[in-house]
């Protein structure tokens, strides 16, 4: 959320606010627009890998503009260095101005040398030899590559020498190879510019200066960053060669604006690690997969992940992948739910909390439920979010000649729609969540046998609560919609949510009350508060809880995996087609890739996913576009530019995973185009000669579950790591129990842990401690490694790197 944004100075001070998540100046998402608020609240969660390098992550606030481009109010940029301080903590940035001279990225290869020249006349003097080799990572403007050139610049106390390179057109990564001449020692018979009055200057003080701009032909030029060499880096050298990285310029800041511009809270999650090879993880593996079968859970290493870790959530995500990968996941869950249920004491909370055991169903749901909320949940919201039928129903909401009755009945239809499609999709429900819910209906009846309505409010605080009812509110984060809804499709959404919810209950409540706090919603849940209702939620739940209920396997539907806007390069399938790049809407199902003209339209093009042959990324130089790949078929190669690093990865990607198993898959393939008579990368003229470079090693098969175990490890390895100094707590208070059973007079010591065997508990924290520590070996080598490989100055480790 956003506070206190700088008001506008006219009589209507609100603004329509959103804001973007850019990797240095990337934009890879955006948040919906929150109308008319200086304090915007936005809620939005994104999760991302992030393929490339990068300097900064960066929040941008902008106000929404119709009429022209919408208004940059401030900005917060961290430096990657300084995410893991930020990591895990929800934090108020103070928003910075945004100004030309702050927004650069990228690095610059240079050299510097001195040499001694005799002149005519025989004095000596000495000559600074620029060398501008390249740069690398330049921003791009507009959403294309820039036109970068730079201009190199002696400066001293009494001198401002400037040359300039060519224009380098549509790249963001030039190569200048020029070389630049400044003498800088006079000769006593040195005369020119003799308001000086200096014969010889001081080379200590003295430095280059290069500025990198965008050639901007007709409009003006685009300062793109600058660096500063002081000349006495040669002291002790003839030559210096490194790669610097580009810093703002100096622009004296206004510091004493920033604070008006308002703030913004995030809470960010930064993970990196280094996956080692696969026997590395042995151990730890099968430690962690052992854990459904400790008696207690409690004394197992991946509930004890759960209880030491600072998030809980930080453990349940490689948890829930690595156990579902090797169908450990219902035992596991099954075993920690049982434990929950000791502790509730009244049937109508039952799993209602934060535990372990909800977090780790919540993300399974998540995982394997996604095609099942597609082929559930998407056809309905589609209608929804593209009609603009008006639902509000509470009386102080209303618009001026908004009728309520007919609200109502725009309400009613969505529910009933939604409702009626949910209760009909027990064939679709994954196996491993019918197999949980039948788990936890079994536990549940047990724990409360006078309860006769709780087996069912088990498995409807899970499928309604925290699955269909989330997803119906968020469509996005589901990836059931390509964008967020707007501000009154929300309000319909939230609507729709709350009464399914409570539908989805209501076999569990009474009669005669609803769980409504609004007057409103009472009132219009009455029309549902039907006999019938009762038995299709029933009906349902009896469904997705019963051990004969399985997926149907012999549905043939094809699955939609992804979708959105790109841009396409024409085919040139006609010998006059132009062959130039259009906008167009892409999707992707188990059955097949096409593009249409707009969302909802006929294909204009389809590619069989049995026809894929490989999927690459595809060179910038090939067009001078970044973020391009290449979908290679039995036609001619598909090119394809996605909007950023993020979304082009993430398409490849999924691509190579559902054409994985293809047969004829490729084993090489041409890095660049061909254009003009010939491939690019290696100058073949024959437009079917084999590929040049070997392709990308394959990716997990599984569509549905993308999961690299040992990367899953290493996560758990690195929180483990974390979280030593609590492993080591937990395991004194395991002694403490063992030793002394008498009353416990200090209980904080570890009362916040679950211990219900602390002999058990202790084994497994000793060997948890010995993985770690063997594990740890390897780390420290490649961390040695690392730090010496890579050289301050090279690209890797540019000069600026920990000061700007």
């Amino acid at each position: 959320e956003a506070k206190n944004l700088l008001p506008y100075l006219g009589p209507n001070k609100m603004r329509d606010c959103f804001c973007t998540i850019n990797l240095d100046q990337e934009e890879v998402y955006r948040t919906q627009v929150v109308e008319k608020s200086l304090s915007p609240f936005f809620s939005e969660e994104f999760y991302f890998e992030i393929p490339r390098t990068f300097q900064y992550l960066s929040f941008y606030v902008y106000d929404k503009n119709v009429l022209q481009r919408d208004l940059r109010i401030g900005k917060v940029a961290i430096k990657k260095e300084d995410l893991c301080n930020h990591s895990g903590k929800e934090t108020w940035f103070s928003l910075q101005p945004i100004d030309s001279n702050s927004e650069v990225q990228g690095k610059v290869h240079l050299e510097l040398k001195l040499n001694e020249l005799i002149t005519e006349n025989g004095t000596v003097c000495q000559q600074l030899v620029v060398h501008i080799k390249a740069c690398h990572g330049l921003p791009l403007i507009n959403g294309q590559s820039c036109d970068p050139y730079a201009t190199v610049s002696l400066v001293g106390p009494s001198r401002n020498d400037q040359k300039k390179t060519k224009v380098k057109k549509k790249t963001s990564n030039p190569q200048f190879n020029e070389i630049f001449y400044f003498e800088v020692t006079r000769s006593s018979s040195y005369t020119r510019k003799s308001q000086f009055q200096v014969e010889e200057e001081d080379i200590e003080k003295l430095e280059i200066r290069i500025d990198l701009w965008n050639n901007g032909n007709l409009v003006q030029d685009i300062f793109l960053g600058e660096i500063k060499v002081p000349v006495n880096v040669l002291r002790n050298d003839t030559s210096h060669q490194a790669w610097y990285l580009l810093q703002p310029r100096d622009n004296g800041n206004k510091s004493s604006k920033t604070d008006d511009l308002g703030s913004l809270r995030l809470n960010i999650c930064y993970t990196e690690d280094y996956v080692l090879p696969s026997e590395y993880y042995g151990p730890l593996k099968t430690l962690l997969l052992k854990s459904p079968d400790v008696q207690p859970i409690s004394a197992s290493a991946a509930y004890i992940l759960g209880e030491i870790c600072r998030d809980k959530n930080d453990a349940v995500l490689p948890l829930v992948r690595l156990l579902l990968h090797h169908d450990k996941l219902v035992p596991f869950a099954t075993a920690v739910a049982e434990l929950d249920l000791k502790d509730t004491q009244d049937a109508n909370t039952i799993f209602r909390g934060n535990s372990l055991a909800t977090r780790c169903l919540d993300e399974m749901m998540k995982i394997v439920g996604g095609h099942y909320l597609k082929v559930t949940l998407k056809p309905i919201l589609d209608e929804i979010c593209e009609s603009s039928k008006s639902c509000e129903i509470d009386p102080i909401r209303l618009k001026e000649g908004d009728n309520v009755e007919n609200n109502k009945e725009n309400l009613r239809y969505y529910v009933d729609k939604l409702f009626s499609t949910i209760i009909k999709s027990s064939m679709s429900c994954p196996t491993v969540m019918c197999d949980v819910f039948y788990s936890l209906r079994q536990m549940a009846a047990q724990r409360f046998p006078n309860d006769p309505h709780v087996q069912y409010s088990a498995v409807s605080s899970f499928v309604f609560l925290r699955f269909f009812a989330v997803a119906v509110v968020s469509p996005h984060t589901f990836h059931l919609r390509p964008h967020h809804p707007d501000a009154p499709t929300i309000r319909t959404l939230t609507l729709i949510s709350k009464t399914i919810q409570t539908l989805g209950s209501w076999g569990s409540l009474s009669k005669s009350k609803s769980s409504f706090k609004e007057t409103f919603m009472c009132e219009f849940f009455k029309m549902f508060q039907e006999e019938g209702y009762i038995l299709a939620v029933k009906k349902f739940l009896d469904e997705i809880s019963s051990t004969e209920t399985k997926e149907s396997s012999g549905t043939s539907e094809p699955v939609q995996l992804k979708e959105g806007e790109m841009y396409k390069r024409a085919q040139g399938r006609t010998r006059i087609g132009k062959k130039n790049f259009k906008k167009r809407w892409f999707c992707l199902t188990s059955r097949e890739l096409t593009y249409h003209k707009q969302p909802g339209k006929d294909a204009l093009y389809t590619i069989p996913v049995k026809n894929i042959l490989a999927v690459e990324k595809l060179e910038d130089s090939s067009f001078n576009k970044k973020n391009m790949f290449q979908v290679i078929h039995t036609e001619k190669p598909l090119y394809v530019q996605a909007n950023n690093c993020v979304e082009a990865n993430e398409w490849i990607d999924v691509l190579c995973r559902v054409s994985r198993c293809n047969q004829n898959r490729l084993s090489s393939y041409h890095p660049s185009a061909y254009l003009n008579g010939s491939w690019l990368c290696c100058q073949e003229t024959s437009e079917s000669a084999l590929g040049c470079k070997p392709c990308t090693a394959g990716v997990p098969a599984d569509i549905q579950i993308d999961i690299d175990e040992d990367r899953e490890t290493e996560r758990i390895y690195s929180l483990f790591t974390l979280s030593l100094l609590k492993l080591q707590k937990m395991e004194e208070a395991c002694g403490t129990i063992a030793v002394y059973q008498g009353p416990q007079k200090e209980p904080d010591d570890y009362s916040n842990f679950v211990i219900e065997d602390s002999v058990t508990t202790f084994k497994t924290i000793q060997q948890i401690k010995s993985i770690i520590e063997k594990l740890d070996e390897p780390h420290e080598k490649y961390r040695k490694k690392r730090s010496s490989s890579a050289k301050y100055g090279s690209k890797e480790n540019p000069i600026g790197g920990k000061a700007s």
